[in-house]
């Protein structure tokens, strides 16, 4: 596909006249539309308003932004007047009926890393387009394979969209000057070698055996099994990390650990997962929490959590291999890393 072709081209190109495509192609446009209103926001900051400061909790008890309000309020008012049958906002408890005969429903975390909103990093928007069923209350119970299409948008040193239409994966940035988003990279495929691993260090004390051996074989370096150095990232924002993956390759890693309230992982599989998986596997690697591929999930609830391990194939399967080793030993002295082999090529 031709460098610099516009989001518009491009999203024609792939509609033709079937009316769920048109359909979808309508909600990704909008949704390009709001993500500039909300980057151009995200810029101004504080002389715009936005400050970064709590305004409350969210649906599901966690803490909610200035900027997480009017992102949510921004894309609603972008997706009011398309054929959308539901959305379903990771800012609100229920999922919203909008017209019931429409061909598709929408899921969407208006704003991924709101955290860093005051830190100056970036942040992004999350969207996943699901065919509407008969029964409409099963919209979003859906496994995440059903998925028509997923995307993110970044606002960062520039505002790019990573999207797909369940046809490989391509980016886009925005051209501030033409106020449109062009094609940058098509067909992205996730670099399979690369020696860079995404987690929450801090919390090493709490994960599951198998993330700590695969954890300390990365930390031992080229003295260890693996035989080769590593790098460490972690950003605290869903977007920027799966956007360095598709970029540089690598794994990322938001395990359930000990926790209270992370027993069964911290993202949303709706909002969240499910879109990332969808994209990562696009882009030919993986998404699996630990035990399970994430698009085979079937959601039980909307708002429910799920351990993430998405990136390059080979790592994430590394994971799923240690996850099902009867060598790796709950007790927290146990000799872990000694000689399981699950890291020899």
């Amino acid at each position: 596909m031709n460098p610099g072709l516009s989001l518009h081209q491009y999203l024609d190109a792939h509609a033709g006249t079937d009316p769920i495509r048109r359909a979808v192609i309508e909600v990704v446009a909008a949704l390009a539309q709001a993500s500039t209103e909300i980057s151009d926001l995200i810029r101004s900051g504080a002389l715009a308003g936005i400050t970064g400061q709590a305004q409350g909790r969210n649906a599901d008890g966690d803490v909610q932004k200035d900027l997480d309000v009017r992102a949510d309020r921004i894309i609603r008012a972008a997706l009011e007047p398309l054929p959308v049958a539901a959305i379903a906002s990771e800012e609100a408890m229920e999922s919203e009926i909008l017209y019931p005969a429409a061909p598709i429903s929408i899921a969407v975390d208006p704003l991924d890393g709101s955290s860093n909103i005051d830190t100056n990093m970036s942040v992004g928007t999350i969207f996943s387009v699901l065919p509407t069923p008969r029964d409409i209350r099963a919209t979003f119970t859906q496994p995440g394979a059903s998925q028509l299409a997923a995307g993110f948008f970044v606002y960062g040193p520039q505002t790019s969209l990573v999207l797909t239409l369940g046809r490989g994966v391509d980016i886009f940035t925005l051209d501030r000057g033409a106020n449109l988003f062009k094609l940058i990279r098509s067909a992205v495929q996730i670099p399979a070698d690369t020696a860079e691993f995404a987690i929450n260090a801090s919390n090493q004390r709490h994960w599951e055996p198998p993330v700590q051996a695969f954890i300390e074989d990365c930390m031992a370096g080229a003295s260890g099994e693996r035989g080769k150095d590593f790098n460490m990232r972690w950003i605290g924002s869903l977007v920027a990390e799966a956007y360095r993956i598709l970029t540089r390759g690598g794994i990322f890693l938001y395990p359930a650990d000990a926790r209270e309230g992370y027993g069964e992982g911290r993202l949303r599989l709706v909002y969240e997962a499910n879109p990332m998986a969808f994209i990562m596997e696009q882009a030919g690697g993986e998404a699996s929490t630990g035990r399970q591929r994430i698009l085979d999930l079937a959601p039980g609830a909307l708002h429910q959590r799920v351990p993430l391990i998405m990136g390059s194939r080979d790592k994430v399967r590394r994971l799923e291999r240690l996850h099902m080793s009867p060598d790796i030993k709950s007790e927290k002295n146990a000799p872990l890393f000694a000689h399981r082999g699950l890291f020899r090529n």
